[in-house]
């Protein structure tokens, strides 16, 4: 039985010992450098920049989700420092370019029609263009609201801004009322 004990042991220093001068790998790393490579789609549509998105600057997110908190208190001044100068805006009904100025007493007059609001947030995500020239930031989330006179009202909102030197310079909107 020592004998055997013995053995094992020595097999086990042995097997530990030709490791010995290898680097130690990450399983992920391994994995990755295993897949295959990137497949070809043949998309039923077309477009001029297919598959043309990495992952974004996270500050740009940062900025994003605190400018839709500050908005979301009723702080529609620090809500601002999220904004360009000049902000494109694409709203049901609404598709203009407008001043900081502009756009901070739009959402003044919107936000002061608002008695309570809280936001549930679903995603999010930071994404820039492969050639580094084009970034945006989407949420998406659920808005739900009280007026002034106590009427409730909720929707699923996505936001689509596209952010330069990290501020939005162009916000999209789509929302879908729930009932």
């Amino acid at each position: 039985m020592k004998k055997l004990i013995l053995i094992f042991l020595a097999g086990a220093i042995f097997a530990s010992c030709n490791n010995a001068g290898k680097p130690a790998t990450d399983s992920s790393k391994d994995s990755l450098a295993s897949a295959a490579p990137a497949q070809v789609m043949n998309y039923p549509y077309t477009i001029e920049h297919p598959d043309n998105w990495d992952m974004g600057n996270k500050q740009n997110t940062m900025t994003m989700l605190t400018g839709l908190k500050a908005f979301e208190n009723g702080n529609i001044a620090e809500c601002m420092k999220s904004f360009g100068d000049s902000i494109h805006m694409r709203f049901e009904g609404l598709d203009k370019t407008v001043s900081n100025d502009s756009l901070m007493a739009m959402f003044t007059r919107n936000r002061a029609g608002i008695k309570s609001m809280s936001i549930k947030m679903e995603d999010w995500e930071s994404v820039i263009s492969k050639d580094k020239k084009t970034e945006y930031v989407t949420l998406w989330y659920t808005e739900s609201v009280e007026d002034m006179s106590g009427k409730k009202d909720s929707m699923d909102v996505v936001n689509d801004a596209k952010m330069k030197d990290g501020k939005c310079i162009e916000l999209s909107q789509y929302t879908r009322k729930i009932n």
